[in-house]
């Protein structure tokens, strides 16, 4: 009976045992699937936001074992979490320096394109072209009337980004000459912005060439109009590069995704199709402190 119970007691040892490597090895195999996929979280430009969306979507069909989010919110938010570690990438309009409480040391720079900026006005308010002189003027609410400058008669609606905004930044910028605009209503977002003009009469925004579309009338200054070609010679001022930050050097996954961004294959395609420039378009480079130099 002794040789009985001590032979049952030993199989029910062994079939514990068994039970407990069984599922060792199902939580390991669990483990490396987690592990094996690359999960990568880009936040910030709204400006940027479209051309990373379209260069993830294509990187994905290659690389399915990466799972990545991209979301706006601002170059400002892209910047501050992405120093906080929140986030994988901080994708932002403006170098990390212009952005007052940013560690811009702790951040590592990768440019992947170029992107135009410039204002534009509702269709209806009979006007193509001003001077620098007037843009600012009626940003800073000096001029109030469309008939002030060969328009309509018709109140000024100033619709600005908010204050985060590398758009707002770089526009304020080169395109205010750093004078401030007038409080007015503040978007998020450049979509919103976009709608928001082409649905109210009398308004004036600016956006990213990337966002300028038939709904809304994109204005030329002095004379030059706002196009790509004259962004690649600094003839048109209002650009900025298009970076992708990263706390530290990326690690190898994610170094593989912001090579992928520079690759001929979205650089003469994704990046001309939706309005940005290749950076080996531009006839001239542009540091930090605005001093340009021929390429």
């Amino acid at each position: 009976m002794k040789k009985l119970l001590l032979g049952l007691s030993m199989s029910a040892v062994l079939l514990l045992a068994a039970c407990g490597n069984s599922g060792a090895a199902t939580g390991s195999s669990s483990g490396s699937a987690e592990q094996g996929a690359t999960k990568i979280t880009a936040v910030g430009s709204t400006a940027l936001q479209p051309l990373v969306d379209a260069a993830k979507d294509e990187f994905l069909t290659e690389n399915p074992n990466y799972e990545i989010s991209v979301q706006g919110g601002g170059s400002g938010t892209g910047l501050s979490q992405v120093a906080n570690g929140a986030v994988t990438i901080g994708n932002s309009d403006v170098f990390a320096e212009e952005k007052e409480g940013v560690p811009a040391e702790e951040l590592v720079d990768h440019r992947v394109a170029v992107v135009g900026m410039g204002p534009v006005t509702n269709k209806d308010v009979g006007v193509d072209n001003l001077t620098h002189e007037q843009l600012v003027d009626i940003f800073t609410g000096k001029i109030k009337n469309w008939q002030e400058v060969g328009g309509k008669d018709e109140a000024i609606v100033v619709i600005n980004r908010a204050s985060g905004s590398g758009t707002r930044a770089t526009f304020e910028k080169w395109g205010l000459n750093g004078a401030k605009p007038i409080q007015s209503q503040e978007q998020d977002s450049s979509g919103t912005v976009r709608q928001i003009v082409a649905q109210t009469p009398g308004a004036i925004s600016y956006l990213a060439f990337s966002y300028m579309d038939d709904s809304v009338a994109a204005l030329s200054l002095d004379g030059v109009k706002p196009t790509e070609e004259n962004v690649a010679t600094n003839d048109w001022k209002i650009w900025s590069y298009e970076h992708m930050y990263t706390k530290g050097e990326p690690t190898a996954e994610v170094k593989t995704f912001l090579d992928y961004m520079m690759s001929d294959g979205i650089q003469n395609g994704v990046v001309k199709q939706l309005g940005y420039l290749p950076i080996t378009g531009m006839k001239v480079d542009r540091d930090v402190e605005g001093k340009v130099t021929p390429k």
